[in-house]
């Protein structure tokens, strides 16, 4: 009689493997982000969307038409709309090891499968929240709107990667030097103002301009208006810059996050 063969054990490419466990840290997330009823999913769509009404109330009272366009709620929306998308991903991305601190004792479980996991819910939660918003603004305000898919598609995707990258290394910051956190919340305040969410790039003074050019949220929100104006010809924003910054800090941050991964699990 033939001895029987052991079964081996199966064994999953370390590809896949990363695959299933970023697929199960996403399930996870959303259970945990939006909960299970449709409340948590409503609420990330209210919150911009209160923030335009209320611009657009307070500037159609001081303001006879919008800087471009003649929709108010259009016009802050293409600006609130990037800046919420950088602020949230950002956000959540930093908040990754915190958040996953009892799963990342397993080994299967990296801190970087934990940052892809935010990455991927927040990319796909702004995606739908930004789609739906836009239709509300134009369809309920009766706009007829020629949309340059790419460009806002081009805007959307440079606005995520600049959240991830910095959210990647503001995780690793976090996690070595505490009070950093707070330091980052005080820097960041005046971003909505300085990011050229209320107001066009070229309305400011030369000197400033020059100043604001670095900004590559301003230069991403400029992008996203180019795409729903079609007067509008955003010649300052340069795209690799964008990107050059995204990938660099994101680069920087994993680089980190991997060579101190026990040091930040045990924070």
């Amino acid at each position: 009689m033939d001895s029987l063969t052991p079964l081996q054990p199966r064994t999953d490419h370390p590809r896949f493997q990363r695959f299933r466990v970023v697929a199960a840290l996403v399930i996870r997330e959303m259970n945990t982000a939006f909960g299970r009823s449709a409340g948590g999913y409503l609420w990330a769509i209210a919150q911009p969307l209160g923030g335009i009404l209320l611009l657009s109330l307070a500037f159609r009272l001081a303001l006879r038409t919008p800087p471009i366009g003649t929709s108010f709620m259009l016009f802050y929306s293409t600006g609130v709309i990037p800046f919420q998308m950088f602020n949230t991903m950002s956000n959540k991305v930093s908040a990754a090891i915190a958040s996953n601190r009892g799963l990342l004792s397993y080994p299967v479980v990296s801190p970087l499968d934990a940052v892809m996991a935010r990455f991927v819910l927040n990319f796909l939660t702004n995606f739908m929240m930004a789609v739906l918003l836009f239709s509300a603004v134009i369809v309920f305000g009766g706009l007829y709107v020629v949309i340059d898919l790419a460009a806002a598609a081009e805007a959307f995707v440079l606005i995520s990667l600049l959240g991830l990258g910095i959210g990647t290394l503001n995780c690793v910051l976090f996690g070595f030097f505490p009070t950093w956190k707070n330091i980052w919340s005080v820097l960041t305040r005046p971003l909505f103002i300085m990011s050229g969410v209320i107001f066009l790039y070229e309305s400011v003074p030369p000197a400033f301009q020059h100043v604001m050019w670095y900004n590559p949220i301003m230069q991403s929100i400029g992008r996203m208006r180019s795409g729903f104006f079609g007067t509008y010809h955003a010649d300052y924003v340069s795209a690799p810059y964008i990107l050059a910054i995204a990938l660099t800090t994101f680069v920087i941050g994993a680089y980190l996050m991997r060579r101190h991964a026990s040091f930040l699990i045990e924070q």
